[in-house]
């Protein structure tokens, strides 16, 4: 596989080297995933303003999804940024195993998402029934629906862009689950 280079400032377009300018003042750094999304003059913004919008989700449910569907794509960088911002979000190290797996035994709503955010991305969108019942059942609207999908498709993106690239991992890298007792 030939080797991707992350992009530095000064080799990506004016209106990207705005946005990396950006990036350093809100995180302290311009991750490695989003500086190769700078390869193109307009994706990085497209992304930033997608991965942004309003949603019904809050953070946490964002994150409950953001790890299902990491895990189902095997996207390590995703996987690796996700476990720190979950962590920012509350979540513990044991209960960021049980989301990656698709589960939430430490809260029925919760459990409802993250089984289905693994639902539609293992059936690429054929949802199973009866999990979109449960999600129903747990408290959930159709909008809340229809802004998970929205958000299993932006993770995917970034996801198949780490796998297709395979930039280095700018986070504490997680291990895979078989080498971790979940």
């Amino acid at each position: 596989m030939s080797t991707f280079n992350v992009p530095k400032r000064e080799e990506v377009s004016e209106n990207n080297q705005a946005i990396f300018d950006n990036l350093e003042k809100a995180l302290g750094f311009v991750p490695n995933l989003f500086a190769t999304y700078a390869h193109s003059d307009t994706a990085l913004e497209n992304y930033l303003t997608f991965s942004n919008a309003k949603t019904s989700l809050s953070a946490k449910e964002k994150e409950v999804v953001n790890l299902a569907v990491s895990e189902v794509n095997q996207c390590v960088y995703c996987l690796s940024a996700h476990t720190a911002i979950g962590k920012m979000n509350g979540f513990t190290d044991e209960q960021i195993l049980e989301l990656r797996v698709g589960k939430a035994s430490f809260d029925n709503k919760l459990d409802a998402l993250a089984q289905l955010a693994k639902n539609i991305t293992v059936n690429r969108g054929a949802t199973d029934s009866t999990v979109l019942e449960n999600f129903f059942n747990a408290g959930y609207s159709k909008g809340n629906l229809i802004d998970v999908i929205s958000l299993v498709g932006d993770k995917t993106i970034s996801n198949y862009i780490h796998k297709t690239t395979q930039v280095p991992v700018d986070f504490p890298v997680v291990e895979p689950l078989e080498t971790t007792a979940v």
